[in-house]
């Protein structure tokens, strides 16, 4: 009878040893199989696996016979391929509101889904600078429940940590924010929601790495067309798209005239779908929907000279104040 049932679950066993222990570069024939199965207290002669090899592939799992760079078989396919979990692993290493606990526990899990030889380059590959990481493990239960929140038009209360500098002493103050959440985006390397605070008309952003203690609330949130330019649908890509550095403000039109050597640079800020118009020789011009804020005037600003703002006037007015004010810091 154990025999029987080692019998049914073998092909389970050898779907396992192969997502494990074998590709492009390693494949693995069936002696080695049948001793990798018999570890597992499983028998198995080798011509079966040959059969159980065709039942995989009749179910689907694209399973390759090599002669190189040696004879045997490998997974050619999985859910994900190794490119994208490095592609991911990357993306982990990079995210600042990921603690460093759960980042090396993230990539662990990414690298199920490769061979353990393939594990093994990217474990290689893998440095976390954790002076760039958060500290708050409460993370992925706040991501919960704001999913949560978002999902079910639901208030949430939470605790919020900002860094204050009083009598030269920066101190971390703890603050209480009853929200509408709406959406949750990440920019640069940290993961905001998008939300109304209930004392004001406007949205806010809040990173999500510094909020602790969240609840949910019955109560229902504010609905967002009262607070944004939306009214269906709260469209996190148009959002994200006209807000600069995390600070978010009334939406204007924005005429840009530019050096043409900032081509590129215009359109990793506002995007590839930006017209660019010739003017006069060696500049181009184009319009732009972006949020009035500080974010903004800071993005333009590093362009110095090489770009100047035509319209609003209230933006070209900020900048020029900006400008003033450092002159008058550097003695200018």
């Amino acid at each position: 009878m154990a025999g029987n049932r080692d019998q049914k679950v073998k092909i389970l066993y050898l779907l396992d040893i192969l997502e494990r222990y074998s590709d492009e570069e390693h494949p693995i024939n069936a002696v080695q199989i049948c001793e990798l199965l018999g570890q597992c207290g499983i028998y198995a002669e080798r011509k079966s696996i040959y059969s159980d090899i065709e039942k995989l592939r009749l179910k689907g799992y694209d399973i390759i016979f090599t002669k190189v760079p040696k004879t045997g078989f490998f997974l050619a396919e999985r859910p994900l391929e190794l490119a994208e979990v490095r592609l991911l692993t990357d993306a982990v290493q990079a995210a600042g509101f990921i603690t460093r606990k759960k980042s090396l526990e993230l990539t662990d899990k990414l690298k199920q889904f490769v061979s353990v030889y393939q594990a093994q380059e990217l474990a290689s590959q893998i440095y976390i600078d954790h002076r760039k990481k958060a500290a708050n493990e409460e993370i992925y239960y706040t991501i919960d429940a704001l999913h949560r929140a978002i999902a079910g038009s639901k208030k949430t209360e939470l605790k919020y940590d900002r860094f204050e500098v009083k009598s030269g002493i920066r101190t971390l103050r703890e603050k209480t924010f009853v929200i509408s959440p709406y959406a949750m985006m990440w920019w640069g390397d940290r993961y905001y929601v998008v939300a109304n605070n209930e004392k004001y008309d406007d949205l806010m952003h809040l990173r999500i790495d510094r909020i602790k203690k969240i609840t949910v609330l019955d109560e229902d949130s504010r609905p967002f067309c009262e607070v944004s330019e939306y009214r269906d649908v709260f469209d996190t890509a148009d959002y994200a798209s006209k807000i600069f550095n995390a600070f978010g403000g009334e939406t204007v039109t924005v005429t840009l005239r530019c050096k043409n050597e900032t081509a590129d640079a215009m359109a990793d800020l506002f995007g590839s779908s930006i017209v660019m118009r010739p003017s006069d020789t060696g500049y181009f011009t184009f319009n732009v929907k972006a949020a009035m804020s500080l974010g903004l005037v800071q993005s333009l600003m590093q362009f110095g000279a090489d770009i100047e703002v035509l319209s609003p006037d209230c933006l070209r007015n900020q900048i020029a104040e900006k400008s003033r004010q450092l002159c008058s810091l550097y003695g200018e």
